[in-house]
Order: C-alpha cells, then sequence, then structure tokens
C-alpha cells in the first residue's frame, strides 16, 4: 500500500507541475497574441504614414513642376504680378508640405511618426518571438511532465520542469529585456 501511495504523491507533484506548465503556458499565449497584434497595428499604422508621405513627395514634385512651367511659359520671360503671387502661395505650400510642426502632416513629421510606429512594431516582433518559443517551451515541458506519469522515469519530469524554467525566462526577457537575446532579431 505504501508503495502505491507513493507512485499517488509523484503523481500529485507531476500533476501540479503540468498544472503550473499550463498555467505560464496560458500566459506566454496571451502575451504573444497581444504582442502580435501590437506588431500588425503598428505595420499598418507605419504604412499609412509612409503612404501618406509618398502623396506629399508626389504632391510636391507636381506643385514644383506647375511652378517651373509657369516660369517657363511667362510671356517675355516677365512674371506679372499674378504670376508671382501664385508662385509665392506654392512656395508658401511647398514649405508647409515639408514641415508642418502645428499639424504634424509635413513629410518631416510624417517620417518621425513612420519611423516611431516601424520601431514599435520591431519591439512588438521581438517580444512576439520570445513569448512564442517560451510557449513551446512550455508545451513541450508539459508533454515530458506527462510522460513521466506514464513510464515512471523521473528525469522526463526534471526535463519538464527545466524546460518551463526555460519558458519563464523568455517572458521575463521578452517583458523586460526584449533586445537582449540576439537570436530574435
Amino acid at each position: 500500500m505504501s508503495g502505491h501511495g507513493a507512485v499517488d504523491g509523484a503523481n500529485k507533484k507531476i500533476a501540479l507541475l503540468i498544472s503550473v506548465l499550463a498555467l505560464f503556458l496560458a500566459l506566454a499565449e496571451t502575451l504573444a497574441k497581444g504582442a502580435q497584434t501590437e506588431a500588425l497595428s503598428a505595420n499598418v499604422e507605419a504604412a499609412n504614414q509612409w503612404s501618406f508621405f509618398q502623396a506629399r513627395t508626389i504632391r510636391g514634385t507636381i506643385l514644383r513642376s506647375a511652378d517651373e512651367t509657369l516660369v517657363l511659359t511667362a510671356p517675355g520671360g516677365a512674371e506679372t504680378e499674378a504670376v508671382k503671387a501664385k508662385r509665392a502661395e506654392w512656395a508658401k505650400t511647398l514649405a508647409r508640405w515639408e514641415s508642418d510642426p502645428a499639424s504634424g502632416d509635413g513629410r518631416k513629421e510624417l517620417q518621425e511618426k513612420a519611423r516611431a510606429s516601424e520601431a514599435r512594431r520591431d519591439l512588438a516582433l521581438h517580444r512576439y518571438h520570445q513569448y512564442e518559443i517560451g510557449s513551446a517551451a512550455f508545451q513541450i515541458g508539459i508533454v515530458l511532465a506527462s510522460a513521466q506519469v506514464i513510464t515512471g522515469i523521473a528525469a522526463l519530469g526534471f526535463l519538464g520542469g527545466g524546460l518551463g524554467v526555460m519558458g519563464l525566462a523568455l517572458l521575463g526577457f521578452g517583458l523586460y529585456a526584449p533586445h537582449a537575446l540576439p537570436f530574435f532579431h
């Protein structure tokens, strides 16, 4: 009877290990999904900002071409007051499209916003990869711990627990130091 109780005690410990690994697996998967969503959102935001930047560039090129055409086609090479006024208006518009801190819609500001969105995306992707590998460690740990129950090989439980510790370390890196591990870049 006591031998049977020892097996039950060992199985209870393994069941507890499996439960803890499953808990951290759920946490890792939740963090991974959040990081993935953030990466996708930041990527869309960056793409939109770069599209707006390109539109400003195209509009500026068109306006510069119109300005050059206006100068080249002025009768006798002389600019009338109306032509000078139009060119001055276009120059102001071009300057505003290049940099407009008030609205944040100048090319300079759009470029800064897009790069910041790309940086947020890249950070989220670093976190996502660490969370996903941490999830894999927890899953494999659960499988190995479960195999100990069937086989009675204690080393499988220790390996499962070790993988759980590795998964926790990866979650920690993902949360607090996502750039620390070079193989995730």
